[in-house]
């Protein structure tokens, strides 16, 4: 991992270049815990929908997945049927894969399933990594960790479930993503914001 100087003088993890959408992207959301059971899935999703792709693509097209995905409502989404499907492989605002626009259906189902019958979908997520954020503690010039032991745990745990697109390489960018694990690098402005930040 490196990390960057910006203008502004503050420093940063280098991936985020000087796009501005992704600087804030870095500067307010990536590594921020989220416990809210909603919002996991979308990202979740999203990771899904990144697979093959770089994360600011669908950084760009995110308010044209959020509207063409109902806000990503899992109780709307449970009730796709075909002609749902096909309109949003129609729509170009989205990445338009039907494996993946399908798999979202399902996963939608499964949350709800997981919300009815328990532990509740953050519960389930946060537990696996053991309630808090890991902090990573990555220094300039480590490799980039692309997935851990509670990734993989996590990953099995899912597809166990009936989630598709959920890697143990996905999984791990999902939990760097929602604050699972701290993985800004240790001389970047946002790292160590949230230790010990059990919920």
């Amino acid at each position: 991992m490196k990390f960057h100087r910006h203008e502004d003088g503050v420093t940063r993890c280098a991936w985020c270049g000087t796009d501005p959408l992704y600087v804030a992207y870095h500067d307010e959301e990536w590594g921020v815990p989220e416990y809210d059971d909603r919002a996991l899935f979308e990202k979740l999703i999203l990771d899904g929908f990144q697979a093959g792709l770089a994360w600011i693509t669908i950084l760009r097209k995110r308010d044209n997945f959020r509207r063409a995905f109902d806000g990503f409502e899992p109780e709307v989404i449970a009730r796709y049927g075909p002609d749902k499907v096909e309109a949003l492989m129609q729509d170009p605002g989205i990445v338009r894969n039907r494996s993946k626009v399908v798999s979202t259906v399902r996963s939608a189902q499964v949350f709800l399933d997981i919300m009815e019958k328990g532990p509740g979908f953050s519960k389930l997520l946060w537990d696996i990594n053991g309630g808090a954020p890991v902090d990573n503690r990555v220094a300039e010039g480590d490799p980039p960790r692309v997935t851990s032991p509670s990734a993989v745990a996590m990953s099995k745990e899912l597809k166990t479930r009936g989630f598709n697109f959920v890697g143990p390489t996905i999984v791990y960018a999902f939990m760097q993503a929602v604050g699972m694990v701290d993985d800004h690098v240790v001389d970047c402005h946002r790292h160590g914001k949230y230790a010990g930040a059990g919920k």
